[in-house]
């Protein structure tokens, strides 16, 4: 099993996480943890480009963060998604349901 590492960066009123790694049922309470509690104080985005899997738990973390962040005014987006996480959001058909953004000056 490899490794799970997310970075936060705070960057203006922004929270950034730096997700690289496998984003599954071993790892996902980790990524569950950083993402809520992002999403509960700041608008948040989530750099995937160094995610190597994405499972249906890791899916489902970012949809009830997506909610969540609705639910309280904020924003969540994704910056730059692997291929790997392309690939799960459109075989999952979910690919519409969130922001992906190429660079934080589009968030």
């Amino acid at each position: 099993m490899t490794q799970l590492d997310i970075v936060l960066r705070r960057e203006d009123d922004k929270d950034i996480l730096v997700v690289s790694g496998p984003v599954n049922s071993y790892t996902f309470s980790e990524f569950q943890e950083k993402v809520f509690k992002s999403v509960a104080e700041a608008d948040t985005v989530v750099d995937m480009e160094r995610v190597t899997t994405l499972s249906s738990a890791g899916i489902g973390v970012l949809m009830a963060a997506m909610d969540d962040a609705e639910a309280s005014g904020r924003r969540l987006a994704v910056l730059r998604p692997s291929e790997i996480v392309k690939l799960a959001f459109e075989s999952t058909g979910f690919a519409d349901r969130f922001p992906i953004i190429q660079a934080l000056r589009d968030f």
